[in-house]
């Protein structure tokens, strides 16, 4: 029964056929388990030259799809593969080049050289590296400090008699004659006086040859010494641009400023400091609901609901109240038609914190025809473009949550949203909430200031402004160049 039966070996399987061809083992694979003759043993160079054979024979894209069985593939999806890879070596160079340029290469270097644990720098470090203020604001809110509360405070200041601190340094300044001049009053004026001369900004008046220098000169010296020179070049042109158009104009600005000498002109309407005894029996008459002048009868809610004072029964009544009796840290101004020298309404200032270079902005108390009038915006631009000029770096307005004509104003005017407070204020014996809206020095000189003269006066206007403080600019960089030149000469004739 002893049968000899030949082995005869089967055929590997295809899984066993693909690693031997992947790992480069064909042709030791084993064909006959029976064979009694080996391969000759190649070197381990020589093995892995034949692994590597199959890419090295690689000459065009069908090449590497074939290497991978796509060869068959629809040429949409060929394409699809294509850019996947693209976009994938294209992530990984990208997200490599941001680790270069942010430093962690770098970063991961110190830390093998030191053997500290480098992290990402903490809330106290963070607050060390921010950006200082500048110089210039630096001063400002030492100058306001000093000239606005470096005596004892007061809480309340009656607007019958006097004005409270920041209504005066807000006022233009007038001297009342040359012996109450300061010195930087009178070198601004003959400073501007003089660069007037040299450049008017229109045609002078017959029989008037002084008139716009004198109207340029008063405007850009009344604007103090602490402002900016762009706003005092933007303010002293329009001011002189005003009072040169007709000999009616320049009898009507020196008339002003003989009366008025503190105001603060704009095109539409002026600003004067608040009084009691000027503007309160106009101001309720045109608060009060009741019909006034051309305009007809309304509900006086309309004006005070959303405030903690009025309506007032009578004048007296007004004039006693918050209205013309302001904190100490408050400025309030009166806002006027230019036209008709008829009163509009009221605005005010409250809460300045000049250590913080911060200060808000009130809702402009007004009739409510006059609500969204351009007055009205006017009367918020000269304010704002006034602060940010004495280095203010924040205004915040503050609307009730529930006054939706008064949530507009911000709007018109730029402002940014902040949020919300619940509770913020007990107005009328009821909670209110308020929502904060803000206005940044960064954010009004990067487009805010020309957005809102823009939408006031128009393109044209917006861009003479622009022209108007370009050339101020190009002139005061020509005369700063003369005066070093002249200083540099004076110096090496000295040598000499």
């Amino acid at each position: 029964m002893g049968t000899f039966f030949e082995y005869v070996p089967s055929a590997p399987p295809q899984s066993s056929l693909l690693s031997a061809i992947c790992f480069g083992l064909l042709p030791y694979y084993p064909t006959t388990m029976a064979s009694a003759t080996t391969p000759p043993e190649l070197t381990d160079l020589e093995k892995l030259l034949h692994a590597f054979s199959t890419i090295t024979s690689i000459t065009s894209p069908n090449d590497i799809l074939a290497a991978f069985g796509l060869l068959d593939l629809p040429v949409a999806q060929k394409y699809g593969i294509v850019f996947g890879c693209l976009t994938f070596t294209i992530t990984v160079i990208a997200v490599l080049s941001l680790l270069y340029l942010g430093g962690s290469f770098q970063r991961m270097e110190e830390q093998a050289k030191s053997g500290e644990l480098v992290t990402a720098p903490d809330s106290v470090t963070q607050r060390k590296r921010r950006p200082l203020l500048l110089e210039r604001l630096l001063e400002g809110r030492e100058w306001m400090l000093q000239k606005n509360y470096g005596g004892q405070l007061r809480t309340k200041v009656e607007t019958n008699e006097e004005f409270t601190n920041l209504t005066k340094m807000l006022m233009t300044a007038a001297p009342l004659d040359r012996s109450s001049m300061s010195k930087d009053y009178e070198e601004n004026y003959i400073k501007a006086y003089k660069r007037c001369q040299d450049k008017p900004g229109g045609a002078i008046l017959g029989g008037r040859p002084n008139h716009r220098f004198e109207a340029y000169a008063r405007a850009f010296a009344g604007c103090g010494s602490h402002t900016t020179l762009n706003y005092r070049w933007s303010y002293a042109r329009m001011y002189e641009n005003m009072a040169g158009k007709s000999h009616e104009s320049e009898e009507r600005f020196q008339t002003l400023y003989k009366e008025r000498p503190h105001d603060i002109i704009g095109k539409t309407c002026r600003l004067e400091p608040l009084l009691g005894s000027r503007h309160c029996k106009e101001l309720w008459e045109i608060t009060s609901g009741n019909a006034c002048n051309e305009h007809k009868a309304y509900n006086a809610d309309e004006v005070w609901g959303f405030l903690d004072c009025g309506p007032f029964q009578n004048v007296q009544e007004m004039q006693d109240s918050e209205v013309f009796h302001l904190d100490y840290n408050a400025a309030g101004f009166a806002i006027v038609e230019f036209v008709t020298d008829r009163l509009v309404g009221v605005v005010h200032l409250s809460q300045d914190d000049p250590k913080n270079l911060s200060v808000q902005l009130d809702l402009p108390i007004v009739k409510p025809s006059s609500d969204g009038s351009i007055e009205q915006l006017e009367a918020c631009f000269l304010l704002l473009d006034r602060l940010f000029a004495h280095g203010y770096r924040r205004i915040q307005i503050c609307v009730d949550a529930l006054d939706v004509r008064g949530k507009r104003l911000p709007q018109r005017l730029g402002f940014t949203q902040e949020g919300q407070i619940p509770k913020h204020m007990i107005v009328k014996e009821a909670n209110r909430d308020s929502i904060i809206y803000g206005m940044l020095n960064s954010d009004w000189d990067k487009g805010a200031r020309s957005f809102l003269l823009k939408k006031m006066h128009g393109a044209a206007f917006e861009n003479a402004d622009k022209a108007i403080v370009a050339k101020e600019e190009a002139a005061e960089e020509e005369a700063q160049q003369l005066r070093e030149k002249k200083e540099a000469e004076a110096k090496a004739n000295t040598k000499k």
